[in-house]
């Protein structure tokens, strides 16, 4: 786990996060979790990022620009086929784990 920092409704936000710096990991983030700390998504440049919510609990999707402010925030609920923000980062927070 490290320390990641972020900017959310112009605040610095400080949370510990696991990387997914891995095909692997950025593939399968959230899905058969039982328990997971936030997740962060680490890609090499801002691209259109796209995710689903099938086989996950509940969690916030904050995707965030080069210089880790967020573009946009959304609470994902279980099932759901497609979700996209702009970004350089995404962090997946469970619901449970959040405390923005």
């Amino acid at each position: 786990m490290k320390s990641f920092t972020y900017i959310e409704n112009k605040k610095n936000k400080i949370i510990q996060v696991e990387a997914c710096d891995t095909i692997w990991k950025k593939f399968s983030g959230l899905m058969f979790r039982k328990n997971s700390p936030p997740l962060l998504f680490p890609f090499s440049k801002e691209k259109k990022l796209t995710i689903h919510s099938f086989f996950c609990k509940p969690f916030r999707a904050i995707w965030l620009d080069e210089n880790k402010k967020a573009t946009k925030s959304v609470d994902i609920y279980n099932w759901r086929p497609n979700f996209s923000g702009y970004g350089k980062y995404l962090l997946e927070i469970p619901l449970k784990h959040r405390r923005c």
